[in-house]
């Protein structure tokens, strides 16, 4: 009777305080009832909004800007856009890492937002300031240098910005979500889905409101719009800042890993043990301090050789003991998890590949259609981006709110399906997406006007791509989340982002590559425009390179061993 009672008390300590190494804001353990959940997470989900909203209220338009106002040629503005998108998506592999190991999430996120204010406040002074806007004239035909010098380094610093606010950003609302609370789970579980429903109305209104203001307004008043929004969500984050729950960066996570690796080639002789409770492991009476352990997995067990206690060695964790020959179990099986990754990684860049389309080649094929809705009224071509917006809004709700709860019943896992069948269920749309782009680019060619074909003809493409975002992008959000060591989950969420990024890359080299390739054949498939270009092909080409891939993630996704943490579920038990 007296253990239950124990246990009782123990449970409803738990109950009203946060014990999953989380600190609030004075540095204290959290008050449940007072922070974390859906009351700070919404906080942090506003600048997210206001982030989306810049950023693709610039990216889907500025290859317009580069080719009407700075006259860079299709091939030229391609590139250029592709490799700003790029560095944008790899930058927060830096930022992720710092915020993890030394600076924390928030002050991260604050330190970013400044930087990302600076390069939104740069680009408008550009439009406003008469010696650095492009030039005099309405009708700009050789702009300044000066300008073009200052929108690029405008764009850097929306980049370096971006790299301590995503990876910091999104990592930091699911902080907010306690693992081991049962209910706090499952909400932890939509709040991915809810935070892109989120980013979608960012992207949508920055397609649509600000790209209209941009074509047919001014691109000053545009980007003034986008730095007073900014500006706004600054403040009401850091409003927030009673509510959050903490993270205390814990020291850079690469010293660990390599800790592990040289443990395991000294003691590369030594055999395994028969059983994973002879491997060193934090003693239970230390397991308080130490944030949660991870159980053992039988992948990879030339890993586990790093903590095999030797005859030497004592086996006493207060002693202090080399970490570069022994180190915990919990270390090794994090090694394994970052290992693990990597071919998910690298089959999962195709999938990139297709996003880097939208905001270009897709964009450029609109602007060559009849824009007309009515008579008196024309979309901007950016603003088809926002078909595949509305479509990812559909897919995450009706994936949240109807699938998950049909999906828990027929499988009885918590998600509805794991996170890599999310994943790859996303990758068969994109397959789809680009079949569909050639079909409609072949007969946009073979039409006697080009520009009659209503742009609604590009509708499945998007659609089609944004139902995919609605599996792929957030089923990598949450892999990438979930999947890394607690103490990296910032460069989880950076890695998600250098999908897109690499993916950018890459799709800038495949048109360097097929260029140069199909130009010694006689004709190049990227001509000077579109009407004398073969995107068909080209977007046959990357159907076929995601349908081969799509076999090879497969084979790596039935495979898989997902993360086995030693859980302490939260329970309020009635005396």
């Amino acid at each position: 009777m007296e253990k239950r009672r124990e246990e009782t008390n123990t449970n409803r300590d738990d109950e009203n305080w946060v014990y999953d190494s989380s600190v609030d804001y004075k540095g204290r353990v959290p008050l449940r009832a007072s922070t974390g959940v859906w009351k700070a997470s919404l906080f942090i989900i506003t600048i997210e909004f206001s982030e989306r909203l810049s950023y693709f209220g610039i990216a889907t338009n500025l290859i317009s800007y580069l080719t009407q106002v700075i006259h860079q040629d299709i091939k030229t503005a391609a590139k250029n856009v592709n490799f700003w998108a790029g560095v944008t998506t790899i930058m927060p592999l830096i930022g992720g890492f710092l915020a993890d190991a030394y600076t924390g999430r928030f002050n991260m996120v604050l330190f970013s937002s400044l930087i990302y204010i600076m390069g939104l406040s740069l680009l408008t002074m550009s439009q406003f300031i008469p010696s650095l806007k492009p030039c005099n004239t309405k009708m700009c035909l050789e702009p300044r240098k000066i300008h073009e010098v200052v929108l690029f380094i405008a764009l850097y610093c929306i980049s370096v910005g971006t790299g301590g606010h995503k990876p910091c950003l999104q990592s930091f609302g699911a902080d907010q979500f306690d693992d081991d609370h049962l209910e706090e789970r499952k909400k932890k579980m939509s709040y991915f889905n809810w935070w892109n429903f989120a980013l979608c109305c960012g992207l949508l209104l920055g397609v649509t409101v600000i790209v209209y203001v941009q074509d047919y307004v001014s691109w000053g008043v545009a980007d003034l719009i986008l730095t007073i929004t900014m500006a706004i969500t600054i403040v009401t984050f850091y409003m927030g800042k009673a509510c959050y729950r903490y993270r205390v960066p814990e020291g850079s996570p690469l010293i660990p890993m390599l800790q592990v690796l040289v443990a395991a080639i000294r003691k590369r002789n030594l055999p395994n043990p028969s059983s994973p409770a002879l491997l060193f492991e934090v003693p239970e009476s230390q397991k308080h301090c130490q944030g949660r352990l991870l159980l053992h997995t039988n992948r990879l067990r030339f890993l586990d050789k790093a903590a095999i206690i030797e005859e030497h060695v004592s086996t006493s964790y207060e002693q202090k003991h080399n970490p570069w020959r022994l180190t915990t179990l919990t270390k090794v099986e994090e090694v394994k998890l970052i290992l693990n990754m990597i071919p998910i990684w690298l089959t999962s860049l195709t999938f990139g590949v297709c996003l880097a389309q939208a905001p270009t080649f897709f964009v450029k094929q609109a602007a060559t259609m009849n824009l007309n809705i009515t008579d008196n009224f024309k979309i901007p071509p950016a603003s088809i981006y926002s078909l595949g917006a509305i479509a990812m809004l559909i897919s995450v709700t009706v994936y949240d709110k109807i699938l998950v709860p049909i999906l828990r019943k027929a499988t009885g896992n918590e998600r509805g399906i794991n996170i890599l069948q999310r994943i790859g269920f996303g990758m068969i749309f994109s397959v789809m997406a680009m079949s569909a782009a050639a079909l409609v680019e072949r007969r946009r060619l073979k039409a006697d006007e080009p520009q009659s074909m209503s742009v609604f003809w590009l509708a499945p493409q998007y659609i089609i791509l944004g139902l995919g975002d609605g599996f792929t992008l957030v089923g990598l959000q949450e892999y990438f989340y979930d999947q890394v060591p607690d103490s990296m989950r910032s460069l989880g969420i950076a890695f998600y982002l250098s999908v897109i990024g690499v993916g950018s890359f890459i799709s800038s080299f495949l048109i360097m590559a097929v260029d140069h390739v199909t130009e010694k054949g006689g004709r190049s498939w990227f001509g000077k425009d579109l009407n004398s270009s073969r995107l068909d092909n080209f977007y046959w080409l990357l159907a076929a390179m995601n349908g081969l891939n799509l076999c090879f993630y497969g084979l790596l996704a039935r495979g898989y061993t997902y993360k086995n943490v030693e859980r302490r579920v939260v329970v309020v038990t009635d005396v």
